[in-house]
This record gives structure tokens, sequence and C-alpha cells, in this order.
């Protein structure tokens, strides 16, 4: 080969590159045992907010507590009749159970308020009566957490009434039932209505009742308050 002339340059590595190229290349850093059982760094978990329960206000509390009470007793009856239902009051008609706890009677008492001007029940007090005893009746099974309606009454004067009346519900077990599933509901209450006759030992018949209430929690009246505000 020929020789390079003197006009050729040769080039000229620097002094820097020279020694980059003469030293060798670095490990890189090892890991320590301590860095590698620390665990990664983690985001704190975002828990979801509980929604709080609404707190009952004082009167929804107060009007609950008074409906247990008006169906405790005859005492509580009579006391809140007195202020919401004057002629409940003033026709003296009371609750009664029987020795079992589950038979509900109604006695209208054959005072000179319910009789009419030839001495026997007045038929508009035993048929507003029927609304009264069948409304106490539903009250008791479905507590104070329900509003009970009367839709419509309807009742069949079968012979006079001169006695103090027994109201008996006949078919209590479907009341039962559909206060069970805490919906709102309709239901038919069909009553007998029977005259005390002490001498006999004895009731007779005197009339039949049929009544259809309707039955709505409490709480889906706020429900829909609720949603009228928001409209």
């Amino acid at each position: 080969m020929p020789a390079p002339s003197e006009s050729e340059s040769v080039p000229v590595e620097t002094a820097a590159e020279l020694a980059s190229a003469a030293e060798p290349n670095e490990p890189a850093a090892e890991a320590s045992p301590a860095d590698a059982l620390e665990p990664a760094p983690t985001k704190p978990a975002i828990r979801p907010k509980r929604k709080r329960a609404r707190k009952r206000g004082l009167i929804p509390w107060l009007e609950a507590g008074v409906s247990k009470l008006s169906t405790r007793n005859n005492f509580w009856h009579r006391l809140c009749s007195l202020i919401w239902l004057p002629y409940a009051f003033k026709s003296g008609i009371t609750m009664r159970r029987l020795n079992d706890g589950k038979t509900f009677t109604a006695v209208l008492p054959f005072r000179r308020f319910n009789k009419n001007w030839y001495n026997a029940m007045a038929g508009a007090a035993l048929l507003a009566n029927s609304e009264i005893a069948g409304g106490m009746f539903i009250f008791e099974k479905c507590g104070g957490d329900y509003t009970v309606v009367c839709k419509e009454l309807t009742y069949r004067f079968l012979r006079p009434c001169i006695g103090p009346a027994i109201y008996r519900v006949e078919n209590a077990g479907e009341v039962e039932e559909l206060a069970a599933a805490h919906e709102e509901f309709n239901v038919d209450l069909k009553l007998g209505i029977y005259q005390q006759v002490r001498k006999r030992g004895k009731e007779l018949r005197v009339g039949r009742a049929s009544a259809t209430f309707h039955c709505t929690p409490k709480a889906h009246h706020a429900e829909k308050k609720k949603r009228r505000q928001q409209r």
C-alpha cells in the first residue's frame, strides 16, 4: 500500500476519548437486601362514605308513641278518643281481648247517646261504630307505623238491637299476613255484630258489616313528600 502523503491529515484522538476507552464499563449498582424486603409504597384505600340513617323528627316520634298508647288499654284509648275522636269517646266503645290474647272484640254500651226514640240501638250508632271497631282492630295489628283510612263501609240490618252490641272480626288472619309485608295494602274486613243477652247467656246476631280499609306505612308518606320537594 502506498504511504499517506504529508498533505493528508490523520484523525487525532483527544485525551478524553482515549481515557474513556481505556476504562472498563462500571457494573450497575446492586440493590441491597433491605431494599428488596421493603414493600413498594401503595396509595391509601378510599373508603366509601356511609350514609347516615336519617333520624326521626320529634313530631313523627310523638305520633308513633301516641298511636301505640291508644291500643295498649282502654284508659289510653279513651283518653286519645277524647282528643282526636270525640264521637268514639261519647259512644263509649271499648276494645276487649279474650283469654287467648288473640281474639279481638269491641263492645258498644247500651246508653242514651246510642239509642233512638223507641229505646233501641240507633242504626247510625251501629254503622258508625263498625268503622271505629274495624279501624281499632287494624290499628292494633299494624302498629303506630301505619295510617289507616276507611274507603268503603256497608251494613246489613238483621234485627233490632236492644242491648250492648259486640263487634267481632271474622277474617282476622288476612290482616296479619298483609301487615307482615310492611307494604301499602287494602283489606276488606268482615264484622259480625251481636247483641249481648244476659238472661239467656247467649248472643244474637243483629247485623253484618263489611269495610274496606287502606293502610299505608308512614315511611311512604315521607318518601312521597321528598319526591315532591325534589321536583
